[in-house]
């Protein structure tokens, strides 16, 4: 069945004006980027499956042009096409910092990490440094692993902080295997964090688990 046969509220460009973004899946997305499918399957359909035959949302946006170009309803135009997204996105969020400006709403700072840290196999556990006014000074990658596994070390993090002269910070780290949903173990490192950071007068405004486009803050699950 065609997408324009489906009913109003289950197609993927008008549940986007409807609700936003963040409501559609992966292929729902890629969906609206491909504009259509092929003989015999929907926009939507076409999507699932070069989800399938790459790895993720993720892979796909990732793979170098020839390997793109060679998949079912792609090619040199869709591959230039997504490259002026992605280049786009990145001067989007470029100029955002640059203005200081990017972290003083959640929506922005969920943004920014998700580009940051949705794309990586492996738990990478991130620090954003920002001044008085929650402009960013440095964004860092600072420990690799699980948070049992690799160790988090909150002296470093806050020893950082000093150099920066950072006034507050935000946490972030991502969960590879898809589920966003904060650990005891988030929640005990996040604890032992903030206890160095007061120490010093420097403040913990969030820490922020991303799992695909899924971003779940601790501090509006009232856990820090």
């Amino acid at each position: 069945m065609a997408i324009r046969d489906w009913p109003v509220d289950a197609r993927p460009r008008e549940k986007l004006l409807q609700r936003g973004a963040a409501v559609l899946s992966d292929a729902e997305l890629l969906a609206i980027f491909l504009r259509t499918g092929v003989r015999g399957k929907s926009a939507v359909d076409l999507a699932r499956e070069l989800l399938a035959e790459h790895g993720g949302l993720g892979a796909l946006m990732a793979a170098e042009q020839r390997r793109f170009c060679a998949s079912k309803g792609l090619g040199d135009a869709k591959y230039a096409q997504l490259q002026a997204v992605m280049e786009m996105s990145r001067r989007y969020l470029g100029e955002a910092m640059r203005r200081g400006q990017v972290f003083a709403r959640a929506a922005a700072t969920k943004q920014f990490l998700c580009a940051q840290l949705r794309g990586e196999h492996r738990e990478v556990f991130a620090v954003l440094y920002l001044d008085n006014q929650h402009g960013l000074i440095a964004y860092e990658p600072l420990f690799y692993g699980t948070i049992d596994g690799a160790a988090v070390y909150p002296r470093e993090i806050a020893r950082r902080a000093l150099e920066l002269h950072a006034a507050a910070l935000i946490l972030a780290h991502n969960h590879p295997s898809g589920v966003a949903e904060p650990s005891d173990a988030d929640v005990r490192i996040t604890a032992r964090i903030r206890a160095a950071l007061q120490l010093l007068d420097i403040r913990l405004l969030d820490h922020c688990v991303v799992a695909g486009p899924e971003v779940v803050s601790l501090a509006e699950r009232g856990l820090l």
